[in-house]
């Protein structure tokens, strides 16, 4: 059984977390500049088996297309081009980023470093992944 992978995209960072191999738990990978991604991923998924990807979807609080919405839909493309073979699933990523900051203040992170939004880029996508593998029954 392989990972699953979770990417948070952004138009200048992108959050990526992958579970375990037995896709038990989600835990934060890495933010990578959103240019370089795919280089990322290529180079990732050489090194590590991953059965599926998931990609936050984002969504406006009346469940509309947001503005980076396109970029997303764009990007998800490319990724099913390039990685024929691995399905990729949307999940809904409301709200991810004020959870992910009442998380690091829960676990006593210090500002300075709440503020470094790469942080709250690679916890995002760890709360995508791990809300997918809750509503999928891991």
């Amino acid at each position: 059984m392989g990972r699953l992978l979770a990417i948070d995209f952004g138009l200048k960072r992108t959050g990526i977390a992958v579970t375990d191999p037995l896709q038990i738990i989600a835990t934060p990978l890495e933010t990578v500049p959103t240019s370089g991604l795919m280089e990322f991923l290529i180079a990732y998924l050489q090194k590590e088996t991953v059965d599926a990807f998931v990609v936050g979807m984002p969504k406006t609080l009346l469940n509309e297309d947001s503005e980076i919405t396109p970029y997303v839909k764009k990007f998800v493309g490319e990724l099913k081009s390039k990685f024929s073979a691995k399905p990729v699933h949307l999940a809904d990523e409301r709200f991810t980023s004020r959870i992910a900051m009442d998380a690091m203040i829960a676990g006593g992170m210090k500002k300075k470093d709440r503020q470094n939004k790469s942080n709250v880029d690679k916890i995002s996508a760890t709360i995508i992944l791990q809300s997918f593998l809750n509503a999928a029954g891991h």
